[in-house]
Parts: structure tokens; sequence; C-alpha cells
């Protein structure tokens, strides 16, 4: 069966309904609550979420305890939105890459690999590091971590029927079902890489996926090469 998503309406939908209720924020109030969002998203990403507490959040965030309660019912709320704003974040990201090419694709590889290397693998998967700390004990944080993956797989989709109507893709190939294998490859690349502290392996499943789809192995840098023979 195929992971058929439409993710940005029922997501929106998920996100948004905890707040129906509230009153309109004015500019400022969004970019303040969008700042301990960010923040409790780093936090949570550096260091769990049983090990953020929302004292850290306040403090990291530079708001007063009655500002993060007027934003946030408590813990659990704010949990929700750091949820939504990574699954948001990494689908915008993904959409921006070129995935439409060889070269587009090779370059978000690279991208992919070199971002994992800069942090040694630290904090795994900003989305998938949720689902492992919330999927069995919190129904709707798992929908919206479903949901964020939905997203992801979407606009991985999106590439890469680009890239198969342009030729690339051997025949038979269906674009949709390579971008659920290609973000399953990713997470469990994501972890290695975070409990090994090496990005050997991910590099190594990635590779072999796009190998296997007819997509090469990203060329060596130029000083790389082998002299051409005289």
């Amino acid at each position: 069966m195929k992971w058929v998503v439409k993710p940005r309406k029922r997501y929106r939908e998920n996100v948004t309904s905890e707040a129906q209720d509230r009153p309109g924020r004015t500019p400022k109030g969004e970019r303040t609550r969008g700042r301990i969002i960010d923040t409790a998203a780093r936090l949570i990403h550096e260091r769990g979420i049983a090990g953020t507490t929302l004292e850290d959040i306040r403090s990291a965030a530079g708001v007063s305890g009655s500002q993060l309660s007027h934003y946030f019912a408590g813990k659990e709320e704010l949990v929700h939105a750091v949820i939504g704003r990574q699954a948001e974040t990494t689908a915008g990201n993904q959409r921006r890459a070129d995935l439409g090419s060889p070269g587009g694709l090779r370059a978000w590889r690279d991208m992919v690999i070199a971002q994992v290397k800069s942090s040694e693998g630290k904090g795994g998967c900003p989305l998938g590091s949720l689902a492992g700390q919330l999927a069995e004990n919190d129904p709707r944080a798992r929908a919206l971590i479903a949901d964020g993956f939905g997203q992801w797989s979407a606009a991985i989709s999106d590439g890469l029927r680009r890239f198969h109507d342009a030729g690339y893709l051997p025949d038979g190939t269906d674009p949709d079902d390579l971008a659920v294998t290609l973000l399953a490859v990713l997470q469990g690349g994501l972890l290695l890489a975070q409990v090994q502290r090496d990005t050997h392996l991910l590099e190594t499943a990635v590779d072999t996926l796009l190998g296997l789809a007819g997509i090469s192995r990203p060329d060596p840098p130029a000083e790389a090469k082998p002299p051409h023979p005289a």
C-alpha cells in the first residue's frame, strides 16, 4: 500500500486546534511565541524532552513565566508546537532542494551528509528523534509527527517526480515509492550516525539506494580524480 499524504491541510488543522479559542496575537506576540518555540526546539533536540524543563526554555528564550504560560498552557502544548516547527522546517528545506536533476540530487545528498558531519550526528533527526520519545505515550504528538513525515515524504516525491519526468529514473520506478524508501533510509542512517558519531553508514545507505535507483554516486572532488594519462 502506498503512503498517500495530503500534508498541508491536515497538519494545519491539527496544529491550530489547540489555540483556536485564544484571542488573536499581535505581530510582537507572534514573534515572542515563535522565539519560544524555536528555543524549545533547539534545547529539546540537544537534550531530549525529559532533559528540557520549562524553566530552561523560559530562561534561554528570555521571557517571563507569565509570558510562557500566556502562549502555552503547559509543556505538552509547547512540545506539540515544536513538532509543528520541526516538521515545517524539514519539509521546507526539502522543497528548496533541487531533486529534479542528477546534479541537484547529488548536491542535496552532500548537504545532508555535511550537516550530519558538522554536528557529529548529535541529536539525530530533529523530527524522527521526537517520535522515539513520544509515539507510545502521546497519541496527538504521534499524529503530528506522522503528518510531519508525510510532509517530508511529499516534498521528496515532488522532486523525484521531476527527476522521473526528465527521464533519469529507470523504467518502472515509482517516484513516490522511491521517496518513501529514501526517507526510511535517511531515518535509519541518521540514527546510526547519532549512536556511532560517524556518517559512514549513513553515506553507505543513501549511496546504495541511489545506485539501485540508477542514480550514480557523487563525483569525487576534482583534486581527487586520477590524472589523465600523458
